[in-house]
């Protein structure tokens, strides 16, 4: 081996083998034994084996390191697939295969793209667990600064990020309804505050300081406690509204009715036309600003107020003016009162002092209610009074027209009059059906009021029961003049009798004409109209229904203001038979 070292100088390359020739050569010059060689090769044999168990030592403990590297490397590998919900990744062969260090080099780029994307899942949960974290906080009302969410590592699925997710969206929804429910209260608060005349930055700003509008809309709280407080703001001006505008409709009222009592002009009342506006509307319908202000309100009571104290001082011209009303009201209904004596008995209640002016208007209010029922109780027998009253006329007219001997002669008209006679005639004929149930009608309501019906201050069935007196007359002396005429008639037919013995011919009775009840009266009925009967002739026939004349009958009702009418017989005159209109 020596000579073959020795043949390789040129190499330069230091070998055992070459070492070992150069020590031999050196030991053999100085002379040592061959015991001391062979010991001195045993002591290189042992160093040499103690290097190379350094070496395989240290060999093994690398390999023991990588191993561990390696299965460090799994077990974070198999660690992040759980933590990011995947089973398996793409880039990792799913058997072990090469040295370690391959093995390890396979797994290394798995490994990082795992590590990104973990912190890629970690930012995506803190940015929606922070988002979670922050809608909850504003619903909960809760103002102070939010922690960050703490991301548990653990469980970064996917469908742990969903399910995230899905509660954000819930929580995103339910913040934007709040929020729409917020902006509807904040904005009925700025009507109804625009309404009451109240300040709206200072009414929304004691619920919340972040409804004032000069917050973004993101920003406003949105919490329980904000739209309980929203809610009630709502219900106590909405009721604050609700009052204001009934107290205003009642100063209204009370406003028109002082103003139709001292008939102000169109041009005063024109100055409260915002205040008379909303007198029948509802809540809901009044929406313009300043309609419900306190000023406003005010306003009106001052007013109110100074019409009162006017009105006081104005009391007989209202009163009169009531009673005005009241007289026409029974002038309509041909119900006589004593005017004179209802407006001096006005008069003296005023200036005695004794009672209130409003308690006076209020009676003859109610006196004018009564009046109108009074005057509708007798609208059926009155019509049918009217109708009667029209048919005499026609009677009337029809006798005139029948006793006229130039009727049919072809003047100027008579075919106009023609037609009226014929029209009279039918309605003449309708007069005692109209009568009797004329007076049927009067007799039930007499029975039901117990008082009797007259007509400007004469009794109706008084009249009715001359009226068909006189009508009887009439139809008989009709009848005696027919027999006297058929008797003249006869004579003359008859031959001519001696000298002397021709009878001489009777004087013709005049007839009697049945003036109709509105001869001489007006078409209105005016207080004129009176009937002329005699006293025994007024009750002859106004009988109750047991035969007998019910002297007890009440007077028709007057104003408790008027002094009451004499009793109708004293209107009646004794002697004479034909009617006067009434």
């Amino acid at each position: 081996m020596a000579a073959v070292d020795a043949e390789n100088p040129v190499i330069g390359e230091t070998t055992c083998g070459s070492l070992l020739q150069q020590l031999q050569q050196i030991w053999d010059e100085v002379g040592q034994t061959d015991d001391e060689w062979h010991e001195m090769l045993l002591q290189i044999d042992r160093e040499c084996l103690d290097v190379y168990k350094r070496k395989v030592d240290q060999a093994v403990k690398s390999r023991a390191h990588l191993l561990e590297a390696l299965a460090d490397a799994k077990i974070e590998l198999c660690r992040l697939l759980a933590a990011l919900g995947e089973k398996t990744y793409a880039g990792i062969p799913e058997k072990a295969s090469g040295s370690i260090k391959e093995q390890l080099a396979a797994i290394a780029p798995a490994l990082e793209n795992l590590w990104k994307q973990k912190e890629d899942r970690v930012k995506e949960f803190f940015d929606v667990q922070a988002q979670i974290e922050k809608i909850s906080s504003e619903i909960a009302g809760i103002s102070e600064h939010v922690e960050n969410p703490k991301v548990d590592e653990s469980d970064l699925s996917l469908k742990k990020l969903d399910e995230f997710q899905a509660q954000l969206q819930e929580l995103q929804k339910e913040k934007s309804e709040r929020l729409h429910k917020v902006l509807e209260f904040v904005s009925t608060i700025h009507d109804l505050c625009a309404v009451l005349g109240l300040d709206f930055f200072s009414t929304i700003t004691e619920v919340h300081p972040s409804l004032n509008d000069s917050t973004g809309v993101q920003s406003k709280s949105i919490s329980n406690d904000t739209l309980s407080n929203l809610s009630r703001t709502v219900l106590a001006l909405t009721e604050d509204k609700k009052q204001r505008l009934q107290k205003l409709q009642e100063l209204t009222a009370q406003l028109i009715d002082l103003w139709n009592l001292m008939d102000t002009p169109e041009e005063e009342r024109s100055l409260f036309d915002h205040v008379t506006c909303n007198i029948s509307a509802s809540v809901d319908e009044v929406s313009i600003p300043g309609a419900l202000a306190l000023d406003l309100i005010e306003q009106a009571e001052v007013e109110v107020e100074r019409l009162d104290q006017l009105k006081a001082s104005r009391m007989k011209e209202i009163a009169f003016k009531k009673q005005a009303v009241l007289e026409e009201i029974f002038a309509h209904a041909h119900v006589e009162i004593d005017s004179e004596a209802a407006r001096q008995k006005i008069m003296t209640l005023i200036e005695s002092g004794n009672i209130e002016p409003a308690e006076l208007l209020t009676d003859m209010d109610n006196q004018i209610v009564k009046a109108n029922e009074e005057a509708h109780s007798r609208k059926e027998i009155l019509e049918k009074v009217e109708k009667w009253m029209a048919a005499c006329e026609e009677e009337s007219w029809l006798e005139d027209y029948n006793r006229d001997q130039n009727r049919y002669n072809a003047s100027r008209g008579a075919h106009l009059n023609l037609k009226r006679a014929e029209k009279a005639r039918i309605l003449v004929n309708k007069i005692p059906a109209l009568v009797d149930s004329l007076i049927a009608k009067t007799r039930a309501w007499e029975q039901d009021r117990d008082t009797t019906f007259t007509y400007d201050g004469v009794p109706l069935l008084a009249m009715l029961d001359e009226y068909m007196m006189l009508r009887h007359d009439r139809e008989e002396e009709k009848r005696r003049l027919r027999d006297q005429k058929k008797f003249h008639e006869q004579i003359s037919k008859e031959p001519e009798t001696p000298f002397g013995s021709t009878p001489s011919p009777a004087r013709p009775l005049g007839t009697k004409k049945v003036v109709g009840p509105r001869a001489n009266g007006s078409a209105n009925g005016s207080a004129n109209r009176r009937l002329s009967l005699n006293s025994h002739q007024n009750g002859s026939r106004s009988t109750t229904k047991d035969g007998k004349r019910d002297h007890s009958r009440k007077v028709a009702p007057v104003n408790n203001f008027a002094i009451s009418k004499d009793d109708a017989a004293s209107h009646i005159s004794g002697t004479e038979r034909i009617p006067s209109t009434p």
